[in-house]
């Protein structure tokens, strides 16, 4: 879906729209469902970090400025950010180990849902959205690109990325905004 389309129904959605705020769901959940796996790693949680995304969607759309971003950009970082708290929160990041939960058969529960996976079309349909994507990193330059993919795909903070690529934590912020802009130029193409 255009990014047009997803920006006029974010607008329509802050109206309380619930038809929009239908269609925006159609739109955008198997692309968020992504970006929340690639952070999160496990279908049960992404499936409750999506419905937390999209009840953050309905009450703060009004936040949403179309003059200052893309629709699906918004929608992605809303995502993320939950994502990153629903890990820094999780037991292992205090130190504690989580067990998995087992049946009276010793099968993990979990491991029954049903796949949610996309269709082939939009299996193809994202196939060639990475293409773009992937064709515009290669417009940065090598550490800014890796430092990108750091942050936006691993999830990694910018500390750990500074100290990754050995500079301060306010360059590292500056590397990340420019390849953000350049590759946000780079799509709009």
């Amino acid at each position: 879906m255009p990014d047009d389309i997803v920006s006029e129904l974010l607008q329509r959605v802050a109206a309380q729209d619930r038809a929009a705020f239908r269609d925006l769901y159609s739109a955008a959940a198997p692309k968020l469902t992504g970006v929340l796996f690639r952070i999160l790693g496990n279908r049960a949680e992404v499936d409750d970090a999506l419905q937390d995304v999209f009840i953050r969607v309905w009450q703060r759309a009004a936040q949403f400025q179309p003059d200052k971003g893309r629709g699906m950009s918004w929608l992605i970082a809303v995502s993320r950010n939950h994502a990153l708290d629903r890990l820094r929160r999780r037991p292992e990041a205090a130190g504690m180990r989580r067990e998995t939960a087992r049946d009276a058969d010793g099968q993990d529960p979990l491991e029954r849902v049903a796949d949610g996976a996309p269709g082939a079309e939009q299996v193809l349909v994202a196939q060639g959205e990475a293409r773009r994507v992937m064709d515009c990193f290669e417009t940065l330059e090598a550490d800014r690109a890796a430092a990108v993919r750091g942050a936006y795909i691993e999830g990694a903070s910018y500390l750990d990325l500074a100290e990754r690529h050995g500079v301060p934590v306010n360059t590292m912020r500056t590397w990340l905004r420019r390849g953000l802009m350049r590759l946000k130029e780079c799509l709009d193409r």
